[in-house]
């Protein structure tokens, strides 16, 4: 939802009336948490199974790794509903 124009007023994505900036904290959240939180722990799981140690180290930090990401996306998005970023 990138744009190239260097205009001063943001762009809002037509369908949520979100800045695109916004609308981006919001798409990159989701998709961070159902990795984190439908997909991770099977990857975990299958590597234990399989006994693939390593693995399941590479699957446990990628998971802190997500977790980490997840942190920094909600503080920028509360950063943007305190900023009144997110209102219509």
């Amino acid at each position: 939802m990138s744009s190239s124009s260097t205009s001063s007023t943001p762009e809002k994505n037509e369908n949520t009336r979100l800045e695109n900036s916004t609308y981006n904290i919001l798409m990159a959240l989701g998709k961070e948490a159902d990795f984190l939180y439908s997909t991770i722990d099977t990857y975990i799981q299958d590597a234990e199974r399989d006994g693939r140690e390593y693995l399941v180290e590479l699957w446990n930090e990628m998971k802190k790794d997500k977790q980490k990401h997840m942190s920094m996306l909600r503080q920028a998005l509360e950063k943007e509903a305190k900023e009144e970023k997110i209102t219509q």
